[in-house]
């Protein structure tokens, strides 16, 4: 019995250190055309319709479990989440790990933190965790005990495990249709 015990907490370890995904880095860009939202106003910035793109995201996503590997409404990841609303809200490709999308982009200070940045985070000593920036110290991303959710980055279990930051130059991928 205590074998079986020991084999369980070796595989859940295993699966746990290894981030949120195991599937391999797939690069590729989308190329449909962009279309902004009709609340867009001239006072908003240059980020304001990649917040709106995030949050219809999260409208679409809250709520969803979170499942280690998982890219479906039946449950997701934190990597998977970030590479989904990527690819189907922004027309952009991201590596599919949190590994590896640690490295995409350019590293930003936190005081530079605006709508569509990656924030990153050190959830135990080897376990990373990923999210997506929105506004106010709120990020959107797949919590392993709320599912798909927005958090605060000075939160108190968030603020001590932050890492860095990264931004995509989002401005030289089309977006694609909205849904």
């Amino acid at each position: 019995m205590n074998k079986q015990l020991l084999l369980i907490q070796i595989v859940l370890l295993a699966s746990t250190a290894a981030g949120c995904s195991l599937a391999p880095y797939q690069p590729t860009r989308s190329t449909n055309e962009s279309t902004l939202p009709e609340t867009q106003s001239a006072e908003r910035t240059d980020t304001d319709p990649v917040m709106e793109r995030i949050y219809a995201q999260y409208r679409e996503w809250k709520g969803t479990r979170y499942a280690l590997g998982g890219l479906s409404k039946r449950g997701i990841d934190c990597s998977g989440l970030v590479y989904t609303t990527f690819r189907d809200r922004l027309g952009i490709r991201l590596p599919r790990t949190t590994e590896y999308q640690a490295r995409a982009g350019k590293a930003i200070k936190r005081s530079q933190l605006r709508a569509g940045d990656l924030v990153f985070f050190k959830t135990s000593r080897k376990v990373r965790h990923v999210g997506i920036y929105l506004e106010d110290d709120q990020f959107f991303h797949a919590s392993t005990s709320k599912g798909v959710t927005i958090s605060r980055l000075t939160d108190y279990y968030w603020r001590d495990k932050y890492w860095h930051a990264r931004r995509l130059d989002l401005d030289t991928y089309p977006a694609p249709m909205e849904k």
